[in-house]
């Protein structure tokens, strides 16, 4: 988006019959008058380059399209310029901006291009053959003091206003420009002040304007390239210190450093989401009891009347329960926190939990591994071998808790060997289930792409967790996950302290974690003997 802002203009305060009219008038661009941008480049407006028909562009304030206070209502080119008049609309705010017209406080317009056709001349200039209008702004300081309205009436100036500043934003059709400074279209009688303006941060440059910088060289070049190392030292994150800097290599284009942080790592815990986490309870010292029945009470036919029934004492179990604390930590110095970009500072945070994640999962998986004991195995490759072991893991499981199994939990190595397994007539086993109107043997591509598992062998949630490839990739693991086994955390979370004697501060992510098989004997593996 190029802006260019141009001025004086005069306001309509009344038509002749006394009606308010509420119109501005002037000139919007001067033609075949050339501007140079902060970096050399220079930008020229060819007659008819903006448009007289289409789409009216709107009126806005200070190029801020949440106030927007009218619309330019008649458009007129001519060989000098584009010539603009505009309604503001009756609203507060359209009533202070007429008055502030009025008083010459508001005294030049800015307008709001997206160029669709140009080329650069043999004096490097890009000039601008067609272009989309879409919006004109009131702005409150133009580049010289004398640029001012003179009058209150309904005619539009005669004599072409000079060409104040262009600015530039980023549209999909066309490079983004810094701010420019124009040529006058005409001397000036007297010496002109110029009015102060707010520093505007450099743009980090495109690589057509640096290398159209680094075309004209001199001076030019070298203005760019000093105000590209100062912005890129300013906004440099964590990891792009000690970078090798290209700004000092003439010709070199800048490096872009691209973020967020690309994650390869996915911080999810597949077994602790399947199984819960439960609250751990409180109190001091490293361990708790967990309960459970060893003996329960009886129940049976009385053998005749006036006999002793059935009288079993139940026998209740103390099992103690161990904490385990898992954490990580980063010192990071003051300097790397303070000259930073918050978002770098952010990745070695969300890092930190994330391995905490990793950590937590792994435990949960390591202690599921150890509780869970064989109910035969399977060959890897016979699908009708495969059914068999699990329709025994679940009786296993099932036999004297009459509780079924609902979860089967797979190393990726072991969901790899059911994802493939085919019958007889190359059918999937396993295939996804679900799509209406068709068959199980022909509905695969039903499964979703975003979740590891499409298959559901007896109807089972299937988790697939990679940290037990780690541990024991060979196994498939049959639970009822609400209830054979238990996973308790208190996540203490991030902390921070400071390193007066280092200039640092230390994070660290912890918490706290334990695990229980309540019910061990529904902890059932199948070994792929494969």
């Amino acid at each position: 988006m190029i802006r260019l802002e141009a001025s004086p203009f005069t306001v309509d305060a009344a038509a002749p019959d006394g009606a308010p009219s509420r119109t501005i008038s002037g000139i919007a661009v001067t033609y075949n008058t050339p501007a140079t941008v902060a970096d050399g480049t220079q930008v020229m407006f060819l007659p008819g380059s903006l448009p007289t028909t289409g789409r009216s562009p709107k009126l806005f304030n200070q190029h801020n399209s949440e106030q927007i206070i009218g619309i330019v209502n008649n458009r007129q080119d001519t060989d000098q310029g584009m010539l603009f008049s505009a309604k503001i609309a009756p609203t507060v705010l359209g009533n202070e901006i007429l008055t502030l017209c009025g008083m010459g406080i508001i005294d030049g317009v800015s307008v709001g291009v997206t160029p669709t056709k140009w080329h650069f001349n043999d004096q490097h200039i890009m000039v601008i053959e067609e272009c989309r209008w879409s919006e004109l702004s009131t702005v409150s300081e133009g580049a010289f003091a004398g640029a001012l309205i003179t009058e209150v009436a309904a005619s539009i100036p005669q004599d072409e206003p000079e060409i104040s500043t262009i600015e530039t934003e980023p549209t999909e059709e066309t490079e983004p420009m810094s701010e420019v400074t124009a040529t006058p279209v005409e001397a000036a009688p007297a010496p002109q002040s110029l009015w102060a303006e707010p520093a505007r941060e450099f743009r980090m440059p495109t690589p057509g304007e640096y290398m159209a910088a680094y075309h004209i060289g001199g001076a030019t070049f070298a203005k760019v390239n000093a105000a590209y190392k100062v912005a890129a030292d300013k906004h440099k994150s964590a990891f792009e210190f000690g970078a090798t800097d290209t700004g000092d290599f003439p010709g070199a284009l800048p490096l872009p450093v691209i973020s967020p942080v690309v994650q390869n790592l996915n911080y999810i815990r597949p077994l602790v989401t399947a199984l819960g986490a439960r609250a751990l309870p409180n109190g001091n010292g490293f361990s708790f009891i967990r309960p459970t029945i060893t003996t329960h009470t009886s129940a049976a036919e009385q053998a005749t009347q006036n006999t002793a029934v059935s009288e079993t004492a139940m026998v209740v179990a103390a099992n103690q329960v161990n904490r385990i604390t898992v954490g990580g930590s980063a010192v990071l110095s003051m300097q790397l926190v303070d000259f930073t970009d918050p978002a770098a500072l952010n990745v070695i945070l969300n890092d930190l939990m994330g391995q905490y994640m990793l950590a937590t999962d792994a435990i949960a998986c390591d202690a599921l591994n150890t509780a869970s004991q064989s109910s035969g195995t399977w060959d890897g490759v016979s699908a009708a071998g495969l059914l068999t072991a699990l329709y025994t893991a679940a009786y296993d499981a099932s036999v004297g808790t009459n509780f079924f199994v609902d979860t089967l939990v797979l190393p990726v190595k072991q969901w790899q060997y059911l994802g493939q397994l085919v019958d007889d007539s190359d059918r999937p086993v396993f295939p996804a289930i679900g799509a209406p109107g068709l068959l199980g043997m022909n509905t695969l591509g039903a499964g979703s792409a975003a979740q590891w598992s499409g298959q559901n062998p007896l109807g089972l949630q299937t988790v697939v967790d990679s940290q037990l490839d780690t541990i024991d990739n060979k196994n498939l693991t049959l639970i009822n996950a609400s209830r054979s086994f238990e996973f308790y955390e208190n996540m203490r979370g991030l902390m921070t302290v400071e390193q007066p004697s280092k200039i640092a501060r230390e994070f660290s992510y912890s918490g706290t974690v334990a695990t229980f098989a309540a019910i061990p004997s529904m902890i059932r593996y199948i070994q792929n003997t494969d």
